[in-house]
């Protein structure tokens, strides 16, 4: 992988990550920008103890542009979009619209590729490969900030889950807190941990995931399940074996071995509503322990959290979604219309050939 960082006309930064080392990107930002100006900020709700990012800029933000004025596209003659390049391997740039910015985080494009229309299920394992390395290089960035205490990187796709930009990408979110479904983790470890005199909390979750029938795929050195209390009609777990806390903990057998397994879970995905469907739309979301200070979480240390990958769809079947109603936008309380069992029994239905 090289990777070649520049900065675009209103002063953001951008980073092309290519395949090829002799890859020269020397191309120039001819847009007349003016310097973004945001007005995020990040508010305390006392009661419930949790944080809101309060973002009113993001109002103008690009929406569902036509295919020939995707500002993901590579640059093209006098057609000018966020990537100065003709074309690019993976790109990752400052978003022009941030929900978080300056002493209130930071978040990020990441461009899987530069088919507008491609998704990352299409992807060769070498570019999936590619878009993990990249995601990888932007937590251990990012951690450094002094305003940074946790890196989430994630792909929203389909404009069910209100994607704005057809193109395939995803986003990093670099938080100036410990996200609250984060912290609820962590504090249930650490009960867990003094319970039990020591035992970790998600070792003992994936050895009962293991050993059970809600197993969607299992590789050397990943697995992939639905797990026993999903929220979501279609929602998968996928682990390294391993306990990692972070993106960089995974060793190269690890990183070697994601992109096959990670494509075909997305893969199976996109059948399990059945042939002529739209594509599923899904959320993908990478959980990595927080870099920030963990005292409040008594006896918990970054290693005793685990990497994992959640994947869902709000689809419950063919042309009808699950929407967060009363029970679960008001009281946070899940109600789910599939048994996981049944789900994840689909999910082995619709292995490839």
């Amino acid at each position: 992988m090289k990777k070649t960082s520049t900065r675009l006309a209103d002063g953001r930064e951008l980073i092309y990550y290519d395949l090829r080392d002799d890859t020269v990107r020397d191309a120039v930002d001819r847009r007349p920008l003016d310097r973004t100006v945001t007005t995020s900020e990040v508010r305390r709700d006392v009661l419930l103890g949790d944080s809101v990012a309060i973002a009113s800029h993001r109002q103008g933000r690009t929406y569902h542009p036509p295919a020939d004025e995707c500002p993901l596209c590579p640059s093209q003659g006098d057609r000018l979009s966020e990537i100065p390049d003709s074309s690019y391997d993976a790109v990752v740039f400052e978003n022009r619209f941030p929900s978080l910015a300056g002493d209130s985080g930071r978040c990020e494009v990441v461009c899987f590729t530069s088919d507008h229309n491609a998704s990352f299920a299409d992807l060769t394992e070498e570019q999936a490969r590619l878009v993990l390395d990249a995601w990888t290089d932007r937590t251990s960035e990012l951690s450094h900030l002094p305003s940074v205490e946790q890196v989430f990187c994630f792909e929203n796709r389909g404009a069910e889950i209100g994607v704005t930009l057809g193109h395939p990408h995803g986003q990093i979110y670099a938080y100036p807190f410990t996200t609250p479904r984060t912290a609820l983790t962590l504090r249930s470890v650490a009960a867990h941990k003094e319970a039990t005199g020591g035992e970790n909390l998600f070792d003992a979750v994936l050895e009962r995931e293991l050993a059970d029938e809600r197993v969607v795929l299992e590789g050397e050195h990943w697995v992939a399940f639905v797990p026993y209390a999903a929220h979501w009609p279609y929602e998968v777990h996928l682990y390294p074996k391993r306990r990692v806390p972070d993106l960089l903990g995974l060793d190269e057998e690890a990183r070697s071995e994601f992109p096959k397994v990670y494509l075909e879970l997305l893969r199976r995905f996109d059948r399990i509503f059945g042939e002529g469907e739209p594509l599923t739309p899904y959320i993908a979301a990478w959980h990595q322990a927080p870099f920030g200070a963990l005292e409040e979480f008594e006896g918990v240390n970054r290693d005793d959290f685990a990497l994992h990958l959640e994947l869902f769809t709000i689809r419950r079947t063919p042309g009808k979604l699950k929407f967060l109603a009363g029970s679960e936008s008001g009281m946070n309380v899940f109600i789910n219309d599939i048994r996981p069992e049944t789900a994840a029994e689909r999910l082995r239905e619709v292995a490839s050939s």
